[in-house]
């Protein structure tokens, strides 16, 4: 079986442009904009896959405009190379307390 491919383009390298059209990126950010506010609405914070720096630049964009759109600072995290987390004050990423008996003193 022969599959011809069409509008085929090559993905950019680290810091070149994103390989989506105005258009395109419009769309993204503002699905994204409708998708997440309303996990992060419903539960107070969500995980979505953000795998090149372009990807983590549009989830940073998206916690800014809920935050103007909402009031109320979205907070964003790395939470693995992998994931970011955008949450509400009080569902943020926590941070372990380090005890003394923790760092080996007595």
């Amino acid at each position: 079986m022969t599959r011809e491919l069409y509008n085929v383009r090559l993905v950019p390298r680290d810091g070149d442009p994103t390989p989506l059209t105005d258009e395109e990126e419009q769309r993204a950010r503002a699905t994204l904009f409708n998708d997440l506010g309303r996990a992060v609405s419903d539960r107070g914070w969500v995980r979505f896959p953000a795998y090149s720096p372009e990807e983590r630049r549009r989830l940073v964009d998206v916690a800014g405009r809920l935050s103007a759109y909402w009031g109320v600072e979205v907070g964003v995290a790395a939470e693995d190379p992998c994931s970011m987390r955008l949450f509400l004050p009080g569902y943020g990423p926590r941070e372990a307390a380090v005890t003394p008996a923790r760092e080996g003193r007595v």
